[in-house]
C-alpha cells in the first residue's frame, strides 16, 4: 500500500465532483503528461500530488527486516490564478481530502491510518503567472 500512496490521494481528490470541475479534471499524478515545450501553456487551475518518498516505521518492529507500517511523503501542489482563487481551492482541497479518509478509513485498506498536515507557504511565478502553494501529508500506512 504504501508505495502507491499517490493514487488514493488521487482517487480521493476526483471523489469531489465541484473540486473536480473546478480544476477542469487537470488532477496530476507526479507530473503533467505534456511535452516540456507545452508546460507553461497548461490551464490553470490545476494541481499535482506527488509521492515524496518514505520510510519504513522501525518503531513498530516486530518482524526480522521491517515493521508493518511505513511513513509516507505525499505533495498536493495547488496552482490558481490569483489569490482570490488559490485560497479557497487550497481549503476545498485539505476538506476533500480529510473527508474522503474518515469516511473511507475502516472499509479501505488503501487510505492512511493516520497524518500529520503541513503547508508551504504561497509563492508567485512570474513566468507562468500564477500563485502556487505545497500542502503536505506525512502518512502512517500500512506496508
Amino acid at each position: 500500500m504504501s508505495l502507491q500512496t499517490d493514487a488514493i490521494f488521487i482517487k480521493a481528490l476526483r471523489s469531489n465532483e465541484v473540486l473536480t470541475a473546478k480544476l477542469k479534471g487537470r488532477i496530476y499524478d507526479t507530473a503533467i503528461p505534456l511535452p516540456d515545450e507545452e508546460a507553461e501553456n497548461v490551464p490553470i487551475p490545476y494541481v499535482i500530488v506527488t509521492y515524496d518518498g518514505m520510510a519504513n516505521d522501525t518503531s513498530t518492529k516486530d518482524d526480522a527486516y521491517e515493521s508493518d507500517s511505513d511513513n509516507v511523503n505525499i505533495g498536493v501542489l495547488v496552482i490558481a490564478e490569483t489569490l482570490d482563487e488559490l485560497h479557497p481551492l487550497t481549503a476545498m482541497i485539505r476538506d476533500t481530502i480529510h473527508d474522503y479518509f474518515v469516511g473511507h478509513v475502516d472499509e479501505d485498506d488503501e487510505v492512511p491510518v493516520d497524518y500529520n498536515f503541513t503547508a508551504q507557504g504561497i509563492t508567485y511565478d512570474s513566468m507562468k503567472p500564477c500563485f502556487w502553494q505545497k500542502l503536505s501529508y506525512q502518512c502512517d500506512t500500512n506496508r
